[in-house]
């Protein structure tokens, strides 16, 4: 356990980013399901579901919560499992 003031107070700022951090991951992991769920139904509104999801991801990079190339990966991953059930609807 921490000694110095300041050291606790770290511990204390990280503990609480630490919630934050894994609620942001929660909510684009949970948005990934949604979007994949509506395309494999081929329910309308997976392009404005997926736009929402992209910009959760780019907000989670920006903050350092994931990493960009992270953000990318998922962004494109999700984007072609998209397209794929699109082309396997048809």
């Amino acid at each position: 356990m921490a000694h110095s003031i300041s050291a606790k107070k770290r511990v204390r700022q990280a503990e609480k980013r630490r919630v934050v951090n894994r609620a942001v991951k929660a909510r684009f992991r949970s948005q990934i399901k949604k979007v994949l769920g509506l395309a494999k139904t081929k329910a309308d509104g997976v392009q404005k579901e997926f736009q929402v999801l992209v910009s959760w991801l780019d907000k989670a990079a920006s903050k350092n919560v994931i990493h960009k190339n992270a953000a990318s990966r998922y962004k494109s991953r999700v984007a072609a499992k998209i397209k794929a059930l699109a082309a396997a609807a048809k």
